[in-house]
């Protein structure tokens, strides 16, 4: 079987909690440039993520949005499928015929959550709207308003009312006063750069420890007495070494025992963590968890180039091209109370240098702009089979990882 690129793209409640993810696919990056059958495409995408991966490994417990073309719904393909784990999207270049209306009055009688993709109101979509769960509009494609009129035509309550390509905190404010429920877009990953907030004294220690860290001769005596200074800190680390995750016979019981236990690159790994989590809290859950993504995702994309030896350095990379978001404040800023090697300060700064391509074919992956993600990675000479691998296994890794 062909790989399949399968990414993920958040959708948020009002309180920007997960609610769903919308699964992003390509079956090659080789077709690029030609037609794809949808029919195919997505069939492809749905035995890879179900038979051979399964959901969970890229979406954990939250509910998957699919796209069906109007053959797979008049197919019933969807009934095959866990009505708890996905939602049915209906793509807008779906025709309301009737066949379409009874295979999705079907698909609801089974309990079925219906979506409408690119919603705009026509009197011919009045079956599938009371049929629908969710309507989707798209804020990118659509004037407000046109929006607005749209949204005065449907049925009140009605169907959820998702607002998607919402990339800026502003637009995540205006789609919630015309009353809009869900949201989907990468507004969480921008900063409000205008409240900003003041970092405290225990995250300022957590950043110095990681800041001491990056230095590769550092002194153990130093760490030592900068975690032993941190109670919640030495907790997390005592509690992370002696986890089953190290199967040793015999408990570590001292702060010192734990660092050298550990060594450099684990133990840079393990506070950069703490201090990702630590400086997110009150931030959504999907911040964390796309910092974690990419850190893991950038690591392993560097062990299969040239750049192997600097593997650390693109997990860190990775990890912390999010600070910015999750502290509301300039990266440049962000980055003067964290010492990084230069080149890990362009690629988070500059998106230039030696490291910052494989931070951009992380986000190009995460957005699917397949393109972007072919070029790139025959530019850093990475085997295009191996990067949906790679990305599975960076999202199994962040499922497991609880720095908490």
């Amino acid at each position: 079987m062909q790989n399949v690129y399968v990414a993920r793209q958040p959708i948020f409640d009002q309180h920007k909690r997960i609610y769903a993810y919308e699964l992003l696919f390509r079956d090659s990056m080789i077709n690029l440039a030609q037609d794809i059958d949808g029919d195919a495409a997505t069939s492809q995408v749905l035995n890879h993520c179900l038979i051979n991966i399964g959901i969970d490994e890229i979406c954990g417990n939250k509910k998957s949005f699919i796209n069906f073309t109007e053959n797979l719904l008049l197919a019933q393909t969807p009934l095959l499928l866990d009505r708890e784990k996905i939602v049915i999207e209906i793509l807008e270049n779906v025709r309301p015929t009737r066949e379409v209306i009874e295979a999705c009055r079907e698909m609801r009688r089974r309990g079925f959550l219906l979506a409408l993709d690119d919603f705009v109101y026509s009197p011919e979509f009045k079956p599938l709207i009371e049929l629908a769960a969710i309507i989707k509009f798209d804020f990118r494609l659509s004037p407000q308003e046109k929006i607005k009129a749209s949204l005065e035509k449907l049925p009140q309550p009605g169907p959820r009312r998702l607002a998607e390509k919402i990339e800026t905190h502003a637009e995540f404010e205006l789609a919630r006063e015309l009353g809009f429920e869900l949201f989907q877009g990468y507004f969480f990953c921008r900063p409000e750069i205008i409240k900003g907030r003041e970092i405290s004294t225990s995250q300022l220690n957590t950043l110095a420890i990681v800041a001491a860290l990056n230095n590769e001769d550092f002194d153990y005596a130093e760490i030592e007495e900068m975690v032993t200074h941190d109670v919640t800190i030495s907790y997390k680390l005592l509690r992370y070494i002696n986890s089953p995750f190290f199967a040793k016979p015999n408990q570590i019981s001292t702060i010192r025992q734990a660092l050298v236990y550990l060594g450099g690159n684990e133990l840079r790994r393990f506070m950069s963590l703490i201090a990702i989590s630590s400086l997110a809290a009150g931030k959504p859950e999907e911040l964390l968890s796309m910092a974690c993504i990419r850190g893991k995702f950038c690591e392993m994309l560097g062990l299969n180039t040239k750049q192997k030896t600097r593997s650390n350095e693109l997990f860190t990379v990775g990890l912390f091209s999010l600070l910015d978001a999750i502290m509301d404040q300039p990266m440049r800023a962000i980055l003067n109370k964290i010492p990084l090697g230069p080149d890990q300060n362009r690629a988070l700064t500059e998106k230039k240098g030696p490291l910052a391509a494989f931070l951009i074919l992380i986000i190009a992956y995460e957005q699917g702009r397949w393109p972007l993600v072919a070029e790139l990675a025959g530019r850093l000479g990475i085997e295009e089979g191996k990067i949906p691998q790679l990305y599975l296994e960076a999202c199994r890794w962040s499922n497991s990882v609880n720095p908490d």
